[in-house]
């Protein structure tokens, strides 16, 4: 609808739209963070957060129709997984930019549960939406720098500590909990400095996800295995508003978790973390691979 205009005038107007939407929507959902801290923990407190989780979800479905409605978007969406809104998913993805959340939303739109992600520490201090993300139990992560590690060795369990504590809150509500194994967004700089030997991707972390899977347990539905692709390359939020990205390619695979990777000792076990980070390693070798070949057949159906 938006396709006649200027991409800087575009990216206005979505932009308000979008701020528009989130006062609109942040109202009820601090009234029920509200409600959620005057109530004690246990089913009553997991309703509430049920609650909260879907006006947020709300929110979300608004900001999508937006980008649905307005900009001239292609989307290819290639899901081979079932999910429903009252599972509990774990997703990983590649991360390019922020467009990734909006892209991901889109992408299991209502069929699954509002996701939750870990974010770093600083981000709490985003008007409206800090403490937003606070209200809906989204681990809040401190990264240290290796000067203050090796001063203080006790602070290298702080994000394991943060990863239970957030997942224990989980376990008995429907949850989405998305983890970008990157642990950054992918440029050409971070590829050269870290010496990753992906084409398109960054040496994956593997220690929060196998927390994550100590913590949740088999409970977890599944694994969401999320490739996302933009054809012309990845752009930034502002060029998503604006309009500039008309293409993205988003596949789902539905895979299922070895029952050993549940068990074992992530920490203190050496021949179980080389056999998670073996299975990490050959998941992320395939979505290398198959990066590439979305790209070249994104490339040849554009001649």
């Amino acid at each position: 609808m938006l396709g006649f205009l200027p991409a800087p005038v575009r990216g206005v107007i979505m932009a308000l739209l979008l701020i528009v939407n989130t006062l609109f929507w942040a109202v009820p959902v601090y009234v029920m963070i509200f409600v959620k801290l005057l109530t004690p923990r246990g089913p009553v407190r997991d309703g509430v957060s049920r609650i909260t989780a879907a006006l947020a979800q709300h929110w979300a479905m608004v900001n999508v129709w937006f980008v649905d409605t307005l900009l001239p978007m292609r989307w290819d969406l290639r899901i081979d997984a079932e999910t429903s809104p009252q599972g509990q998913y774990l997703v990983c993805a590649n991360h390019q930019t922020w467009n990734d959340i909006l892209v991901l939303i889109k992408t299991f739109g209502r069929k699954a549960p509002f996701f939750k992600f870990f974010i770093k520490q600083e981000l709490i201090w985003v008007p409206v939406l800090g403490l937003a993300w606070w209200g809906l139990d989204y681990p809040f992560m401190k990264r240290y720098s290796k000067e203050a590690l090796e001063k203080n060795p006790g602070l290298r369990g702080k994000d394991l500590e943060t990863t239970r504590a957030a997942c224990e809150k989980y376990r008995n509500q429907p949850a989405m909990i998305l983890n970008f194994l990157e642990g950054t967004r992918f440029t050409a700089a971070k590829h050269a400095r870290t010496g990753s030997p992906y084409m398109h991707l960054l040496k994956p972390k593997s220690g929060g996800f196998a927390f994550t899977l100590s913590a949740l347990g088999e409970k977890l539905n599944s694994l969401l295995d999320v490739t996302i692709v933009y054809p012309q390359g990845a752009m930034g939020f502002w060029d998503f508003l604006a309009g500039r990205v008309r293409h993205v390619v988003v596949e789902v695979r539905q895979l299922t978790i070895p029952h050993e990777l549940y068990v074992g000792d992530y920490e203190n076990d050496p021949e179980f973390r080389t056999r998670f980070q073996s299975w990490i390693g050959e998941l992320w070798a395939a979505k290398d691979r198959r990066i590439g070949e979305l790209l070249a057949e994104s490339r040849a159906s554009a001649r």
